[in-house]
Parts: structure tokens; sequence; C-alpha cells
């Protein structure tokens, strides 16, 4: 049996790992180099300061320095009382409003499913209840093509499991002296079924909180034990899709890893397949007939035992398994019926989220980032055009059309290169047999093109009011000084950056398009760490390591974080959602809103039609960096747990948890 080569590590600090890595293997330019060349080695270590700089600042979007802000002071958008930077077992919201928990790990999705027993659970229990790490939130309302602010579906994405956390007495697995020996057959099981998404009936009515509509016939679970998914676009029927279980290359079980997502217009989600390459086991031999395409994409990753006792994840006995996931697929809430589908027409590669935004010419832009270390910035644009009209006209949409890759340059613009097999480098001399072959290997065709390498590309989001794309830049610690760029200006950047995107005239399918950075995030008050907020945000109001975020109804940017287990050297507060003002004088005024409990981490902010509700993710809860706050001063286990929150009880482990977040006077939230 091979040991996982990610031995001592905890599965977060594996994670981790494989993001901090950086495998891409080519000398593309890099953002930081870009920013450099842009604003130039002085302007960046000064932080843009002085009058001359202002005038930069104000051309690029960049916040401006403190002595030319003074006059042009505005009143901020958001409103509410900013809580403090801190961390200790429980959440925290701003004074005024109510953070209560809606549904939990365990919890009933299904209608027959059994109450939550952690010392006896089972898949097929587990199969109907709430699955583990909940990421992201699409609300859709009740009924489908109304506006309703108060009844509607939640989406909701499943990451990842921490087994350690999930199971009475078996501790860390994923260790060299472990080396996953108590993971039985049944334990797999349950961690594929609480893999996937859940989709919830949620209800609020007058004077009442919201909850979860027991027994409801629209509610569901996609997991990875058994859920039949269809793979459709150019991509689909390739031998490098077939499998001894598939010989079609058509029908594969499961979503794994699922981190962000996105809403469409015609009332779908599109739920984004991340860290694939965790789940495969193995030893990657140069003799695999995807040992090229592996190593680009770093599989086998060991992180599970899955491949133990289930064939498909072992590279060995199913060599082609992995290139059936990476995938962003497309799922219809309203139906319980309906066969999710792998997009591949939008590209194979560490995906989260998905930006959808309908063009002004009808056609339907999605966009979407890789996330790891030096990796990409993609978009896809459909070949046809949106049918308001008809919503089932619409769901062929995403398997034809034009996925490119971004590359950012130090003159402000940026440069949408298609993927596109036969165009300059993307032909059968390099390995492209077919466009399926490049979207199988979106990584490698994005190498050729030149693409600027990025500080690991998370969540990006269109904002409808101004037609600006932000993407969250997390970090990237493994920068060096001679990689700098305008876009990513920092070495050793564990505090992460927001890009702004400009598409000219509100064209988003057009070639080209502008760029600024709308902060740099970390604490502004240490030259070390070259952090840049709006003068005037507090010393709570700055953070590190944005990685999701959300546009509420009135075009207001919110951001979350994701610091993992450095949060204690990054920021040294826990992960939370901030508030960001992103035009006029206030541009980069930051506030924080809430605060999860310690270990866990912020997703998945959604809000309402009329914006008097925001849901939002506690992800893994106890699990990154909770030492300090266990009995053993050890990594947190089921038994000695950093917090046991929400429930706070004896004998019950911490469970990732959706809250709803509303204002105690019934108003709009931050307003």
């Amino acid at each position: 049996m091979p040991q996982p080569p990610t031995a001592r590590l905890s599965r977060a600090q594996a994670y981790e790992l494989s993001q901090d890595r950086g495998i891409n293997p080519t000398g593309n330019e890099s953002l930081t180099d870009v920013v450099r060349q842009r604003y130039g080695r002085r302007d960046i270590l000064k932080g843009l300061a002085g009058s001359a700089a202002a005038g930069i600042a104000l051309a690029a979007g960049l916040p401006l320095p403190r002595e030319a802000e003074a006059a042009t002071a505005a009143k901020p958008r958001f409103s509410f009382s900013e809580i403090s930077h801190g961390v200790d077992e429980r959440h925290h919201v701003a004074p005024g409003y109510d953070a209560d928990v809606l549904i939990r790990w365990g919890d009933p999705v299904l209608p027959d499913a059994p109450a939550f027993d952690v010392q006896q659970q089972s898949a097929a229990a587990q199969a109907k209840q709430f699955g583990y790490n909940n990421d992201f939130i699409g609300y859709l309302p009740l009924p489908a093509g109304s506006s309703n602010p108060s009844h509607g579906l939640l989406f909701i994405n499943h990451e990842y499991t921490n087994e350690e956390l999930m199971f009475p007495g078996i501790g860390r697995q994923d260790t060299k002296d472990k080396a996953f020996r108590d993971m039985t057959r049944e334990r797999v099981d349950i961690e594929m079924a609480a893999h996937g998404a859940s989709i919830i009936e949620v209800i609020r009515r007058p004077g009442e909180k919201w909850a979860v509509v027991a027994g409801s016939g629209m509610a569901r679970r996609i997991d990875a034990l058994s859920t039949a998914c269809e793979i459709t676009g150019p991509a689909a029927g390739h031998p490098r899709l077939q499998t001894k279980a598939d010989p079609t290359g058509r029908r594969v079980t499961g979503m794994i890893n699922n981190c962000a997502g996105g809403l469409t217009p015609w009332g779908t989600v599109l739920t984004a397949e991340e860290n694939f390459h965790g789940y495969f086991w193995g030893k990657r031999e140069d003799s695999h007939p995807e040992a090229g395409n592996f190593k680009r994409y770093d599989v086998p990753g060991n992180w599970y035992n899955w491949g133990q006792h289930h064939e498909r994840f072992d590279i060995a006995r199913e060599p082609r398994e992995a290139n059936r996931f990476g995938w962003i697929v497309e799922i219809d809430p309203y139906d319980p019926t309906f066969v999710p589908r792998k997009r591949t027409a939008l590209g194979r590669f560490k995906h989260e989220g998905a930006a959808v935004v309908v063009n002004k010419d009808g056609r339907v832009v999605v966009y979407s980032g890789d996330d790891e270390r030096f990796e990409y910035v993609y978009r896809f644009v459909s070949k046809g055009r949106f049918n308001a009209r008809n919503r089932k006209a619409n769901f062929g949409l995403l398997d034809e059309g034009t996925l490119s890759v971004a590359r950012y340059n130090a003159d402000g613009s940026l440069e949408w290169m298609p993927l596109v097999h036969g165009r300059g480098p993307l032909t059968a001399a390099n390995g492209f047999a077919s466009q399926a072959d490049i979207l199988i290997e979106a990584r490698r065709a994005a190498d050729l093109l030149g693409a600027t390498k990025m500080d690991r590309p998370e969540d990006v989001e269109v904002n409808p009011k101004t037609g600006k794309v932000f993407v969250m830049l997390t970090n990237n610690t493994r920068r060096k000084a001679d990689q700098l760029d305008t876009a990513n200006p920092r070495a050793n950047n564990e505090w992460g950056q927001i890009v702004e995107m400009i598409p000219p005239n509100g064209d988003h399918t057009a070639d080209r398009a502008r760029w600024s950075l709308l902060l740099k995030a970390g604490n502004p008050a240490d030259p070390k760490v070259g952090g840049q907020f709006h003068p005037a945000t507090t010393a709570s109001g700055w953070f590190a390591c944005p990685d999701n975020c959300a546009i509420d109804n009135q075009g207001r940017l919110w951001v979350t974080t994701d610091q993992g287990e450095a949060w204690a050297k990054a920021s040294g507060t826990a992960d939370g959602v901030w508030a960001v003002e992103t035009e006029g004088a206030n541009r980069g005024l930051s506030k924080m809103f809430f605060r999860v409990p310690v270990g866990a981490e912020m997703c998945g902010p959604f809000f309402t039609p009329d914006d008097r509700t925001l849901f939002v993710a506690v992800q893994h809860p106890a699990a990154d960096g909770g030492e300090k706050f266990t009995k053993s001063g050890k990594d947190s286990t089921f038994e000695d747990p950093a917090t046991r929150w929400p429930d706070f009880q004896p004998g019950m482990p911490p469970r990732p948890s959706v809250l709803a977040i509303t204002k105690k006077d019934g108003g709009q939230i931050g307003s």
C-alpha cells in the first residue's frame, strides 16, 4: 500500500501544501511581474505614497494614499457597527443583527432521513442527511421565476470531510503511522456520501426565523457515492474519459470537492469541482498513459484512501477516472430528477466559482478561477444566446462556446486568449489532437498561450450594477522577488489581493478589457506587509486571504476569507465577512461584519433578493490551527475539539453549518 505523500499533515495542511506547491512549470509572466512593470518597484515599495502616486492610484483604481484622502471623504455606503478582530469558540455578528443556525451536518434533508446519531453513522443515513463542510450557497426563489425573498430553495455544496472530527475514536488518518488503517469501507462510504451537495426548501414566515421545510418533495442530496452524472460538451465520449465502468465516456458517478459556484439566469446552479486530485490514490509512474496530464494537476494527491475500497479512485486500476473530475457541473434545483451535467466546454481545472452574466448581445459569459498558486483566470463565452421566454431552451448553452484564459499586461490592459484547437500552439504537434484534449488539459493549453500566473485565483463575481468583475486572489507564499508583476505585486504573499476587471462598454465578450487592483490584503499598518486599504479602514477593517465574495442587490461587495492553518500568522484573527467599498472616494474602505469560530473558514455568502437575509456557510469549525483551544494542546479531534460549535453539547463534535443573518429591525443587511 503506497504511503500518502502528505504524511504527518492534517487534511487542512495537506490542502494548503497542495495549494502552496505551485506546480505550474512554465516561465509565463506572473501577475507580480506585471504589477511591477505597471507601477514601478519604488511605487510598490512605498505603497503608492505621495501626491504623484495619488494620481497613479486613481488611474489604477487603487485606494488613495493617506495624504490625498482627506479632501475626498464621503459618506460610507455601509452603516453597521463594526465588530473587532479576534478568535474564540463562537461566531460573532455586527450589533443589531441575528445569525441563526439554519442547518448542520447530519440534519435531515430527505423526508425519510433518520435523526442524526453521531455514534451510529452509516452511508445510507448520510446520503439522506445534510453533508459535511458546506461551501457555496445559492438561493433560488419559489415559485421558479419569481423574486420571492422569503420562500425558496437553498443549494449548498459539500466540499470535503475531516475524518478526525467526524468519527469517534480514530483521530487523524492521513499520517505515516496511521496510513488510513481505521478508515474502513463503511467510513469511506460515509465520507463519499457526505460530499456533493444538498438542496433544501426554506421559508421565513412573518414574525419568525428562517426554517427548513421538513419533508419537502424538492429536497435532494447529490453525493460522490451513488449520484449519476452526465458528461456533456466537446469532451463527452472521448476515449480519455472512457473507463471500465463507463465505456461510453458519458456517465460518471458523483462530484467531488465542490467549492464555490454560481447561478444561471435560467435558474440552474453551476457548482465547481476544485481539488479533485486529492481523492486519487496510488503512485504516478512515468509509464502511466496520463503521466504528463496528471503531473500538471498533481494527481494522485492521496488525501483519502478511497482508492483502496473503490477501484475507480486508484490510478493504476482505473487510469482515466481522474479526467472525469475537475469540471463545472450544472444542476436544476427545481427538478429533483434532473441528472447533474458536467459541462466540459468550460474546461477542466481546479475550478473555484462560476460567475454568470448575460452579455448585451444575449450570449452567456462564465468567469472562473483555477485555485492554485501560479494558476490562471478563465472566461467562457457561449455560442448561443439566452432565451428569457423558454427556460429549458437554455440548458444546452454551456455545451458550445469559446473558453479563453487571461493575460494581464503592465499597461492595465487584459487579453482573453482563446483555447481553440488549431490556433497557435494548440495543435497535434503539441499533443492536442482535438478540442477535447485542450479542454481535458486546459492548464497545459493555457501554459502554451502565455497566460498570467496568478496568486491563487479563487472566487470571481460580476457586479450587475457596474459590469465590473472582481477576482479574489487568496495568497501565494511561493512567489519570489524575481516573480513580481502588476497584478501580483508581493513576494511571499501571505495575504492576497483583489483584482478588478472592467470590460469595454460593458461587453463581457470583448477580446480585451482593462484591469486594476482594488486592494492589497494584509495589515496596512505594517510596512513589511504592504497591505493597502482606504486610509479610513480601522484596525479591524482590514483582512487577509480573500476567498469568496458576493455582490448584494445594491451592487455592494462583500468578501469572505480563508487563511487556513496560517490565520495566527496572516492576520491573528478568525476568518469572517467584510463589507468593501468599490466606488468613489471611499474605494477600498472595508468593515468587519461577521467572524467565525476558531478553526473555521467563511464560505458561501449569498443574499436574498431583498437584501434582508445573508446566508453564510461556516466550514470545518475547530479544524484549522485550533491547538491553543484543545485540552491536549494538539490537533482537534472528535474527543478533543477546539470548539463544539454550534451545539456545545458534550459528546457532540463541531458541525459545519449554514447560518441565516438578518437585521433585528427587519431592514436590509448593511444599511
